[in-house]
């Protein structure tokens, strides 16, 4: 029997270092951490947009960002590249996630699956209907889409701030949930706010699905290969005038939920390589390029291990919760308060309709569609999930935020206006995550005991 081999020591640089990584890594995948990073960045970009040096925050994200490759050159903002491409990958997590329970989880019946659509229903038209009660007269009454759609990276952030205390089921509600009412929402862009969609960007992204459907028929594993046809799934709804985002959550339903099939079963594989290379390291002279095949092995069969559907959205995990949410909520967050007057004609109740319509319409709408329904025996709630939770998840609903303000935008040419709306935005958001925070402070506490 081969005795192991002993520990080397390491340098103490080395050593030290190994372990600082190694704390690092395990911060990496605790979500709370990752939450209060997020609160922290959208703290400084608000900061910032309100400070002498406000100035230098707009004309960064003004800056032009270049792409080209042959004749094809795009130029837009930075703040168009973080928000409609670096988003992307995160609603590609987003939608991984959804499509894994879906297939094995708390969304893989109708029956509970219809319970998150319902809510999402309550919670789009509730805010309206509330909005139009303040504002049901004039230019005033454009911006009933404002408060419609819920923000998926603060009101996650939010969540995991709350920790492991809450069951994963509510997370996945709120994210099937938001997801929906997302949608929701920019199908209403695209209907009430645009002037149509060029549907000639379909077969762009009719195209980029079928390239994703080619390539896993034929067995290609690589998630780098994929990078590809989803660009140009990416490319087909940016032309079409729909949120390119989007393209994020269809790669991510997409995703297969089973391993890839192979001839030998990975593990075997893995024990194969393992013998081969302890046969060529034991040798006098060990041959780098005799040790390359088994390591090609190892690596071909770690990846055939996980379904494509864990396996990526572990590898990005890291990169969207302290890398991509961080830098949106920098670009998005900074909302400039000077120069509003709501004295001004219709301000005060544009920026009172939305702040209700979030705060009180959000929930009112997700728990008590979300009641009638189960009460119809139409759904039943997810395991684990209880009312309590769904009221976590209505108040958590209420943080609107980016897509809020987008709406905004697009709602109100007149800048006062605007900045009425942004404001409500702002203190609507802020008020949903304080309740949700405390609601879920008492929720999870009565669970441990």
């Amino acid at each position: 029997m081969t005795k192991p081999t002993p520990l080397q020591p390491l340098p103490r640089a080395q050593d030290l270092a190994n372990r600082a990584f190694s704390t690092l890594e395990r911060f990496l995948h605790v979500e709370a951490f990752s939450g209060v990073v997020l609160l922290i960045a959208a703290a400084i970009a608000i900061i910032w947009a309100n400070s002498p040096a406000a100035d230098s925050y707009h004309h960064l994200w003004h800056t032009p960002l270049t792409f080209g490759v042959g004749n094809w050159i795009s130029s837009q903002s930075l703040h168009f590249w973080i928000n409609d491409g670096l988003m992307t990958v995160f609603f590609l997590v987003v939608g991984m996630e959804i499509r894994r329970e879906i297939h094995e989880g708390a969304l893989s019946s109708l029956r509970l699956a219809a319970l998150p659509l319902s809510a999402a229903v309550g919670g789009v038209m509730v805010p309206a209907l509330v909005y139009l009660g303040f504002n049901h007269n004039g230019i005033q009454s454009q911006g009933w889409a404002v408060p419609t759609a819920t923000d998926i990276a603060f009101a996650v952030g939010v969540l995991a701030l709350l920790g492991r205390s809450i069951p994963s089921n509510v997370r996945v509600f709120l994210l099937a949930l938001a997801i929906i009412d997302d949608i929701v929402a920019v199908l209403i862009i695209a209907i009430f706010y645009s002037g149509g969609l060029d549907y000639s960007g379909f077969l762009i992204a009719g195209v980029g699905i079928a390239m994703v459907l080619g390539m896993q028929w034929i067995g290609i594993g690589s998630a780098y290969a994929y990078i590809l046809p989803g660009a140009v799934l990416w490319l087909g709804l940016l032309q079409t005038g729909a949120h390119p985002t989007l393209a994020g959550v269809v790669l991510g339903l997409m995703t297969p939920v089973l391993a890839t099939r192979t001839r030998e079963r990975p593990l075997d594989v893995v024990a194969n390589a393992v013998k081969d290379l302890q046969a060529h390291a034991s040798g006098s002279a060990v041959d780098p390029h005799h040790l390359a095949q088994p390591i090609k092995q190892m690596r071909h069969a770690q990846r055939d291990l996980l379904p494509p559907v864990s396996r990526v959205q572990i590898a990005l995990h890291p990169w969207v919760a302290f890398g991509i949410m961080p830098i949106f909520a920098l670009a998005n967050a900074g909302v400039t308060l000077n120069g509003i007057d709501l004295s001004a004609n219709g301000s005060m109740l544009v920026m009172i309709g939305v702040l209700a319509a979030l705060v009180l319409g959000k929930p009112l709408g997700i728990i008590g569609v979300s009641w009638l329904v189960v009460r119809l025996g139409w759904c039943t709630l997810p395991p684990g999930v209880t009312w309590a939770g769904v009221c976590l998840v209505g108040l958590l609903a209420g943080i609107g935020f980016t897509m809020s303000i987008f709406i905004a935008t697009l709602a109100f040419s007149d800048a006062n206006l605007l900045g009425a709306a942004k404001l409500g935005v702002l203190i609507a958001s802020l008020s949903a995550a304080i309740l949700g925070l405390t609601w879920g402070y008492f929720y999870a506490k009565g669970r441990r005991s």
